[in-house]
């Protein structure tokens, strides 16, 4: 039997819509947790910080260096990010709460310290981070896919913030990375 196949009408409360089972089965692709950052101008002229914590995130060419993030058309910054340097935070497996920070649950303990790169702001104390100006934006349905081409980066060691199956993980660092092999 197929997972979306239930045997529940849509009037019992155990039904639940395909959409409910498209998401699960995305949810079980293990992806790193990022934060988007970046400084947009508002209408009335203002300069106003933004970040959001996404999961959909990747590389797109080494020549030229291009990043993509996907972004939902309904979140509150997605208007601003738009022609607007940004920079792409990759997460350690220790800064849940700073993940938890930008996605709209704020605690002390996830306050940002932040970084002033020379195109966008920055997280400080990230796994890696993208400094990225804008190369292009294309229509994703109900999101955005915005491509960044990456200006400056860097990365540190340690374990990675995942995400799978609605929960935080933790992605282990390889005890042997791929520069390694150079």
């Amino acid at each position: 039997m197929i997972a979306r196949e239930t045997g529940f009408s849509p009037g019992s409360k155990l039904y639940r819509p395909a959409a409910h089972f498209f998401r699960g089965s995305l949810g079980r692709f293990v992806t790193g947790v990022a934060v988007v950052t970046f400084d947009a101008t508002t209408a009335d002229g203002s300069v106003k910080r933004h970040g959001l914590t996404v999961n959909s995130f990747t590389a797109v060419s080494m020549d030229p260096p291009l990043v993509l993030v996907s972004i939902q058309r309904t979140v509150k910054s997605h208007d601003f990010l738009k022609d607007c340097a940004f920079s792409v935070n990759i997460l350690g497996a220790e800064q849940q709460a700073l993940a938890m920070n930008f996605a709209g649950k704020p605690t002390p303990e996830g306050a940002p310290v932040w970084e002033e790169g020379e195109h966008a702001p920055r997280l400080a104390g990230v796994l890696s981070w993208f400094e990225c100006t804008p190369w292009a934006g294309y229509d994703g349905g109900d999101h955005t896919l915005f491509l960044g081409r990456v200006a400056d980066y860097d990365y540190r060691t340690g374990d990675a913030l995942g995400f799978v199956n609605g929960a935080f993980s933790t992605i282990h660092e390889s005890t042997q990375g791929h520069e390694s092999l150079f």
